[in-house]
């Protein structure tokens, strides 16, 4: 088996999220993994320190590009069309291979307990993410924490309809995150 090749994490991301699809979580071992992607266990535990860690891969970019479009959103910017700039930036990232895992991905996180407890912080980094890039523009903490979590909730929302959506719609995953936003401006202005 090759040690490090090109690609060795999203190997290993395809490869865990087909065998939780495939026997469950619970069932697959680190060896499985290493094996279906093609590496040695050691490589493995050179990328994730345990199979839990492969459900939040590329989290700290995903939250870096978060929070680097929320700073470079117009100064004065509200604090949701800095949470758009941030879905733009974020988004722009995601190609065909993140559309292609969606479905799967979320059918492993739905069969196990503990991959739903780690998406959920998941969620809870990206918010702080997009927090404390609002907070650093001058938004008032409640109000960043706000507009932070509907930034995560349209992110999914988004991500969601683009990977279960249309395959012949290649307009990106942007559309959809900020589709989402937009719906969900509107319903919080039905709240009042």
């Amino acid at each position: 088996m090759a040690r490090w090749q090109p690609e060795t994490t999203q190997r290993l991301v395809v490869a865990a999220v087909d065998l939780f699809t495939e026997q469950g979580y619970d069932a697959t071992t680190v060896a499985q993994i290493a094996e279906r992607a093609g590496v040695t266990k050691s490589t493995f535990f050179r990328h994730f320190s345990d199979k839990r860690e492969l459900l939040v891969a590329g989290q700290e970019t995903l939250s870096r590009l978060l929070a680097e479009g929320i700073a470079e959103a117009p100064p004065g910017a509200a604090p949701l069309d800095a949470v758009a700039a941030g879905l733009e930036r974020a988004s722009s990232e995601m190609g065909p291979a993140n559309r292609e895992l969606g479905p799967r991905l979320k059918a492993a996180v739905a069969a196990s307990t503990e991959l739903q407890e780690r998406d959920a912080l998941k969620s809870v980094g990206l918010a702080a993410a997009m927090t404390g890039a609002l907070v650093a523009r001058g938004v008032p903490e409640l109000t960043a924490q706000l507009a932070a979590e509907l930034g995560v909730l349209a992110f999914k929302r988004g991500y969601a309809q683009w990977s279960e959506g249309d395959r012949d719609d290649d307009s990106g995953l942007a559309p959809h995150a900020l589709a989402a936003l937009k719906d969900l401006r509107t319903a919080t202005a039905s709240l009042a």
